[in-house]
């Protein structure tokens, strides 16, 4: 298969080393293929100029402008020069600064009326935009210091449509594009995935002349053909993947858990002292049919901010045990498994406590298993696991340490999926006699999550109903910095909750007190490095968790009991902390996000998030949904100093907004370009949907989906698809495989 190997060609062999490095390391370029697939984010053309009114902060943005006016200013008596560049769209201005030695050759070439590309990061000085020191090419042959380039350049100019390719620092768009021109010839040699008969009945363009049209196309309609064909291909390709998925667990074996009149469920159902909601009813029935199939389950059930999830995947487990199973949940933390621990054994009551003294005959034993617990109580936690004597297990990653044995797994609950990797729900699920049922649990609909409830490779389960007695939460931004009394006022108004016999949690983004976490963050590397004059002073370490305490405890609520919770305290610290707080013990909660998910205090109605622009939109959302758990209505300070015009500031109001959760997730989704469904927007690999959205394009992903369904129900091992079987592979490098299979 030679045509393959022509795209598996590494960058540096057509490149040369020094360019194919740096899209290697900062672009996650490193074939020919991958720089196929890097495609333009947008094209320019001749004599139509970029917007300038709507850039983004803090992003390396190309533009396309004209040289209003240019001037040299000097500062230090004389000593310091800065030349002032503005650029018009005719609508929107936009100022370029160039200081020192780097000013006089853009003086010489950035005459008014002259058209250039300018490459560089949005920032914000004195209150307007600008770039400083942008790279720059002049889209006119005249003054330029390179006669050739300029001319390359005015040529792909005048084409009328200039490509403007995701670019870096490092690499301008201008010499991507240049770099594409070199790999070009090789697109004839890329293997089409697509059966023809697909590709012919939906009347797509050839693999390879799509590739050409999408790099270099001549006209508008050129760049919608290619588009369409590779938004196909990357919704068709990821359909099959999942279909495959999908086929496979429907052919693996489980013991059929069906429900037991009479048993542990009922006398838990008969003691509840609330109705469950409709959702929650319609969920567990959808639960209740899967385990009683013969086929492992594989449901994911999204929820709501405190819609219930934790009551249907105890009731779930419930029944597994009633039918002879046990069930095993799975925390992210040993905060969160503690808790889960304490909330169910509470809801259970003596019905929790099988087998011992004063517990239900009807019981069984629900045992927490982690990482740091005393040896003593460890064995008896396994012991109880093997003879079958604990019928629910909650712990951390401990549950998957091979000396835990079952007696007879039937149901493995995994809480917030995007956590775990594929070698530990596997390893989970060989601890069944036959593979156990799956129930996954996410409050955070984050990217992959939407995009799954798109791609479906999970039967999914949604809980949008919030149960009787929750509070509304209002939600406010902080501007810190333009407004410090508005800070000052967010503490007051954590007193007041106090005096009035509630509780509170602060959130900072780090720990604090400590060097090299500080280092890390831009502490003391930040310290050594001297600000620029253009620069509005270096962006500081986030604020964390220690200083905040101290600072509160010393200040503005002195005299309130003020505590600190976080990852790096001994497990026994934290669960005596989480105790007290969940007591009333405790006035303030200083924490990291470890309460980000499962955290239960009815009682705590105020929450401040510090530097609130350096979390996710779901993130904040999932945060604010520890308040307002009682009757008292909750409330929600997002702290910050981003600016006004910032993308950092719309997020925050996005979220003070609105509480609809699946509402946030989509903006957060349009926000991060839906990472990568296969899962790299977590580790940070490059993306592999470069062309399609999964908001956007629902309709070609429900299309590709039905095609992908039937070809892996006709030929399930993609014998006759060799082509599909080849970019399959590809795709699906161990590392995405794993991904996907997280759920």
């Amino acid at each position: 298969m030679e045509g393959v190997s022509s795209l598996d060609e590494p960058l540096k062999k057509l490149l040369g080393g020094a360019t194919a490095k740096v899209m290697a390391e900062h672009l996650d370029l490193h074939t020919v293929g991958d720089l196929l697939h890097h495609y333009p984010r947008r094209y320019e053309e001749r004599g139509k100029l970029t917007a300038l009114t709507d850039l983004p902060l803090d992003e390396h943005v190309t533009v396309v402008a004209q040289v209003a006016d240019a001037r040299i200013l000097t500062f230090n008596n004389g000593r310091g020069k800065r030349l002032e560049v503005t650029l018009t769209d005719g609508s929107g201005r936009l100022q370029l600064v160039f200081f020192g030695h780097g000013v006089h050759k853009p003086h010489k070439e950035l005459l008014p009326g002259r058209q250039a590309m300018f490459a560089g990061k949005v920032s914000v000085f004195n209150r307007k935009m600008q770039l400083a020191h942008p790279t720059y090419q002049l889209l006119d042959a005249s003054d330029a210091s390179d006669a050739d380039e300029a001319s390359e350049a005015v040529d792909a100019f005048a084409g009328r449509l200039l490509p403007i390719y995701p670019a870096c620092k490092q690499l301008d768009s201008w010499r991507i594009a240049k770099a594409v021109d070199a790999v070009l010839p090789s697109a004839r040699d890329a293997v089409d995935p697509l059966p023809a008969s697909l590709r012919e009945g939906r009347g797509f363009t050839p693999l390879p002349e799509a590739l050409l049209k999408v790099h270099r196309p001549q006209t508008r309609a050129d760049i919608e053909d290619a588009k369409a064909r590779l938004k196909w291909d990357e919704a068709f390709v990821l359909q099959v993947a999942l279909a495959r998925r999908r086929y496979a667990d429907t052919q693996l074996p489980a013991a059929a858990r069906r429900r037991v009149a009479d048993g542990l469920l009922d006398a838990f159902d008969a003691k509840l002292p609330f109705t469950l909601t409709e959702g929650q009813e319609k969920v567990s029935k959808e639960i209740f049919d899967d385990l009683a199939t013969e086929h492992p389950m594989h449901r994911l059930l999204q929820g709501e901010v405190g819609s219930g999830k934790t009551m249907v995947a105890l009731r779930a487990m419930l029944a597994v045990v009633d039918a002879g199973g046990q069930a095993a949940m799975l925390a992210p933390t040993e905060v969160l498994a503690q808790q889960h621990h304490r909330s169910i054994t509470e809801m259970m009551g003596e019905l929790a406590e099988g087998g011992m003294l004063g517990g239900s005959d009807r019981g069984t034993k629900v045992v927490l298993l982690t990482g740091s617990m005393g040896a003593a109580a460890r064995r008896q936690a396994l012991l109880d696991l093997v003879t079958g004597e604990a019928g629910i297990v909650i712990g951390t990653h401990a549950l998957i340490e091979d000396k835990v044995r079952f007696h007879d797994l039937g149901l493995v609950v995994v809480d917030e999926q995007h956590r775990f990797g594929v070698e530990q729900r596997d390893a989970l699920r060989s601890k069944g006699k036959q593979p156990p049922h799956l129930l996954v649990m996410t409050a955070t609909p984050i990217p992959r999550t939407v995009a799954m409830t798109v791609f479906g490779d999970l039967e999914t389960s949604v809980l949008d109903q919030l149960p009787a007695g929750r509070s509304p939460i209002a939600s406010h931004v902080v501007p810190a910095k333009d407004k410090p009394h508005f800070l000052a006022r967010a503490w007051e108004r954590v007193a007041e909750e106090v005096e009035n016999g509630h509780q509170a949690y602060v959130v900072c983004p780090r720990i604090g007190d400590d060097a090299e976490e500080a280092e890390g963050r831009g502490g003391k590397k930040a310290k050594a490095k001297k600000a620029a004059p253009e620069e509005d002073g270096e962006k500081r370490p986030p604020l964390a968790v220690l200083e905040i305490a101290d600072q509160l405890r010393g200040g503005a609520l002195s005299g309130l009991s003020v505590e600190v919770l976080h990852g790096r305290m001994h497990p026994d610290e934290k669960d005596d902390v989480m105790r007290r707080f969940a007591a009333g013990d405790v006035d303030v909660l200083v924490a990291t996000t470890v309460i980000e998910v499962g955290v239960n205090v009815p009682n705590a109605t105020a929450m401040v998030i510090m530097d609130a622009d350096r979390f996710g939109v779901s993130q904040l959302h999932q945060l604010r949904g520890r308040v307002g758990r009682g009757s008292a209505p909750g409330l929600c300070l997002l702290v910050s100093e981003a600016h006004e015009a910032s993308p950092a500031r719309a997020r925050l109001s996005a979220v003070a907004a609105t509480l609809d959760g699946f509402e946030l997730s989509r903006i957060d989704l349009e926000q991060r370009r839906e990472g990568d469904v296969l899962g790299q927007a977590q580790s940070g690999v490059r993306s592999s949907l470069r062309m399609l959205t999964v908001i956007d394009d629902e309709e070609v992903i429900a299309a590709a989906r039905e095609e992908a369904v039937a070809i892996v129900a006709a030929d399930p091992e993609l014998e006759r698809l060799p082509e599909l079987r080849t970019v399959l592979a590809a795709l699906l490098d161990k590392e995405r495989e794993e991904y996907l299979d997280k759920g």
